[in-house]
């Protein structure tokens, strides 16, 4: 098992209630609301109409699709910065020093974030993002090594990320191993993304909708094959 990694992002300390699904009422409440093809779905359902109930289960299979990320964008801060007198400082530096360059990504403490996490396989290829300093933006490259399981931090009383909430039967928080593959060949300020961000706003580029920018305090984001690919070639420009 590798060490223990230090803590990424600036992740809350205090967890956010985990959101409940709709109950059956509130669902009905919405029927009305609803567009009048979608309640004829929904009546059809009930009714045993197969023609519609087969075209909102493909429209439901096609979403599931849609929710498969194959790349990730991690965010990590390479300053020090002290939690309950712990520095929670790695930059992707410290991970190049760790045993084989592989460290656990712990202290993730955000339900989006854990899922996502939760949704990686080993293999997939990752952006390690140097975050809340004088220069974010991306350093290099990593890959999943070990898939989701436990995070130790949540059950340890002097961890800044200790959650009493949590227990090893029904663990809330999860991390995964993580391994260095190599420096991007350049850095890719946030500056420069950001500029490609706008401009792809207009023209139906792939970083139109990132992550990055659209759910920014996510510490773990997923990056389609498309806007990988192209933050990936920026490293071939000069700057």
């Amino acid at each position: 098992m590798p060490p223990k990694g230090k803590k990424r992002g600036r992740a809350a300390l205090t967890a956010p209630k985990e959101p409940d699904f709709k109950d059956a009422r509130s669902e009905l409440q919405g029927e009305s609301k609803r567009p009048k093809s979608q309640r004829v779905e929904m009546k059809s359902l009930a009714t045993g109409n197969v023609a519609e109930t087969s075209g909102v289960e493909a429209r439901a299979e096609q979403d599931r699709n849609k929710r498969v990320h194959t790349h990730w964008l991690m965010k990590s801060e390479p300053e020090s910065r002290f939690e309950k007198g712990v520095d929670v400082k790695f930059g992707i530096e410290d991970l190049k020093a760790q045993p084989n360059q592989t460290a656990c990504w712990d202290g993730i403490r955000n339900y989006q974030a854990r899922n996502f996490l939760k949704d990686m396989k080993a293999g997939q290829e990752a952006f390690f993002y140097h975050s809340n300093c004088k220069e974010p933006g991306i350093a290099g490259i990593i890959k999943i090594v070990k898939e989701a399981y436990p995070d130790h931090t949540q059950f340890e009383k002097k961890d800044p990320h200790y959650d009493a909430s949590s227990t090893k039967e029904k663990p809330k928080w999860f991390m995964v191993d993580i391994q260095f593959m190599r420096m991007t060949k350049r850095f890719i300020p946030l500056a420069e993304l950001k500029l490609h961000h706008q401009a792809h706003k207009i023209s139906g580029g792939p970083l139109k909708d990132a992550a990055l920018f659209t759910r920014q305090r996510l510490s773990v984001q997923p990056l389609t094959d498309e806007q990988f690919a192209f933050i990936l070639s920026l490293e071939e420009e000069k700057h």
